[in-house]
């Protein structure tokens, strides 16, 4: 199963239509079973009981998510595979020790690819929708980047992975990559 973490800054918000359904469909569609889960009503039988996760994305100006930073010390211990997009890369990176920088970008960006990976293989257009990225410290690899900042990430030890940009809205396939080869 496949645990898929809503980020918003409240549960149902029009944030949830836009940027967890579509993530829902996609895993959906591969017939693997998921739950979906507000950040704040994440309990330790959600983790347990899950394969692997996926962060969701925010709107542009909702980081209530940097308030809670705190509430996701699990992703260090847990030994399963996540998925952060936009939003969640941030988490992932602030989690881990990076630091957060400003990096606005909207719409189809240009994406170059430094190492090829489980998610994707090659360089892509990407939707973007962002005021953040991360400046990855020592415990990830850079995966791909734009002109303005690092846009994919994986943890050099462990299957966690961050992506700046929306594969929800044209690049459906990273995550279908993500639920079927990543373990």
């Amino acid at each position: 199963m496949i645990l898929i973490v809503d980020l918003s800054y409240k549960k149902n918000s029009l944030s949830f239509e836009e940027f967890v359904l579509p993530i829902a469909s996609i895993v959906e569609k591969t017939g693997t079973d998921f739950n979906i889960k507000h950040f704040t009503e994440l309990c330790e039988e959600d983790l347990r009981s899950s394969e692997k996760v996926i962060l969701c994305g925010t709107a542009l100006k909702d980081d209530e998510f940097l308030k809670h930073e705190e509430e996701f010390s699990w992703m260090k211990k847990i030994n399963k595979p996540i998925l952060g997009i936009c939003a969640g890369m941030q988490l992932i990176g602030l989690v881990f020790g990076s630091e957060l920088i400003e990096a606005k970008e909207i719409g189809m960006k240009e994406i170059k690819l430094k190492k090829p990976n489980k998610l994707f293989s090659t360089d892509l257009y990407a939707y973007e929708l962002h005021k953040y990225s991360i400046k990855p410290n020592e415990d990830f690899e850079i995966l791909a980047v734009s002109d303005l900042c690092v846009q994919a990430i994986k943890h050099r030890s462990k299957e966690i992975y961050g992506v700046i940009f929306h594969p929800e809205v044209r690049q459906r396939q990273i995550i279908v990559n993500f639920v079927e080869k990543v373990s």
